[in-house]
């Protein structure tokens, strides 16, 4: 493949990091309020930090999946992603291999990506913007 061709798919590879990303950062909170995918984990409470972490990661998941408020939803879970890493992961190792921060990380920085990059051709706000 060529670099003009590499480059024209850009805008829509966009969309699908951030559906992609969505949908998973989405399942931890299905976990946490639904019980879907079961796991060991027990329902945290919805007033409890890691409850209200949950409804971050249901709601704000289902906004970015679908690319509704793009921009302002990935700021805001940038930086719950990065409070979660220094509330619940940096305390147990500096190391995020050692500490299971690799994913907090990850999804702070696609996120904060998501903030400059917007959300790509294939989202609500795109359709939005056409229709005015």
């Amino acid at each position: 493949m060529n670099v003009e061709t590499l480059t024209a798919w850009a805008p829509r590879v966009l969309s699908v990091l951030r559906i992609v990303s969505a949908l998973i950062f989405m399942a931890h909170g299905t976990t946490k309020h639904l019980g879907f995918p079961a796991s060991d984990f027990s329902f945290p409470g919805v007033t409890s930090l890691g409850g209200v972490a949950g409804l971050f990661e249901l709601v704000g998941g289902a906004l970015l999946a679908i690319g509704l408020f793009t921009r302002p939803v990935a700021f805001v879970l940038s930086g719950v992603m990065a409070a979660a890493y220094f509330i619940a992961h940096a305390p147990q190792s500096f190391f995020p291999v050692l500490n299971n921060g690799d994913a907090a990380i990850l999804y702070c920085f696609v996120f904060f990506y998501l903030v400059f990059a917007g959300p790509g051709p294939w989202s609500v706000d795109a359709y939005r913007a056409k229709a005015r």
